[in-house]
């Protein structure tokens, strides 16, 4: 997660009095809370090739709040990760807790790892630009002949740099990874990664959806132990497809690759440079009907998504 980018305080939740803010990110701010805890409160910001926009998608602080929590829960037997199981709102004012209802999670601090870990079972995005042109992704050999709607037999493993405020994340090869990190580090997160991409990707196809891949970050806990953080396995971080449609050769996504290839249609590449930007709201609109659908097929009429309610505009 990249902090202390520059976005548009008008669709941020009002600073909390009660906690220190530690860094304001391009979708969340973070407060700390003693000096072994943060708050991660999700505004409804929207940013997409590292831009805010400037207007707010409603409702989407909570929803990518209680999707991340839904997947929590359902993969904490693959992996720990940071939620520390206290409510949010016990560590706020009480005239804050409206403030923070839905949106918030309370985690361990973590020693984050300078990395992301990139699961892909199919290639698109910047993998299917360096397919494209060489045969590759992030130095991996792929079969001749792929078309985006093909499937890999295997899922694979495509790490990246944390970038710059203002600047691109960048793909990086294992043997990078390997001098990031050290080996035998580098090893676990990718299994660590692996597992937690093919157990999300089988639930979520029993849901209609299709992973085409995803994005997790992982940190240290004070033991030394790989620990699950930020979001994970939301339309912000992952290319949710319909089953149905791809199956007739057709990608319709419920994520923020519509926004970006909207975008992109008008010449907008983002960086450091590029100023906020004002969207229509239509495309406002589509950005939250995507991001509603994706969460009402993943994480409602299932029973471990009793306790997640839905995420109120």
């Amino acid at each position: 997660m990249h902090e202390n980018a520059a976005v548009n305080t008008k669709t941020s939740p009002p600073t909390l009095h009660s906690l220190p803010l530690v860094a304001r990110g391009k979708v969340r701010d973070i407060y700390a809370v003693g000096d072994d805890r943060l708050l991660m409160v999700a505004s409804d910001r929207l940013s997409a090739f590292d831009v805010v926009m400037k207007a707010p998608v409603p409702g989407k602080g909570r929803l990518l709040t209680q999707m991340a929590l839904f997947w929590f829960n359902k993969l904490a037997g693959v992996c720990p990760n940071h939620l520390t199981g206290a409510a949010p709102e016990s560590v706020v004012a009480a005239d804050e807790r409206g403030l923070i209802e839905g949106r918030a999670m309370l985690v361990h601090r973590l020693t984050p790892l300078p990395c992301e870990a990139v699961v892909r079972g199919y290639v698109a995005g910047s993998g299917w630009k360096e397919y494209a042109e060489r045969g590759t992704v992030c130095g991996q050999a792929l079969p001749a002949g792929l078309t985006k709607t093909t499937p890999l037999a295997q899922p694979i493993f495509t790490p990246a740099t944390k970038a710059a405020v203002g600047e691109h994340d960048e793909n990086i090869s294992f043997a990078q990874l390997v001098e990031l990190i050290g080996a035998a580090r580098a090893a676990e997160l990718r299994q660590a990664a692996i597992r937690l991409f093919i157990t999300a990707r089988e639930y979520a196809a029993t849901r209609g959806i299709v992973i085409a891949d995803t994005k997790f970050e992982f940190g240290l806990d004070a033991a030394g132990r790989l620990t699950l953080m930020d979001e994970v396995l939301t339309p912000d971080s992952s290319r949710f497809w319909l089953a149905d449609e791809l199956r007739a050769g057709r990608i319709v996504a419920l994520d923020k690759q519509p926004l970006r290839d909207w975008l992109a249609t008008t010449g907008v590449t983002g960086g450091a440079e590029q100023a906020a930007l004002d969207l229509p709201a239509d495309v406002i609109e589509g950005v939250r009907e995507r991001y509603q659908r994706a969460y009402t097929m993943l994480c409602t009429g299932d029973d471990d998504a009793g306790t997640v309610p839905w995420a109120r505009t």
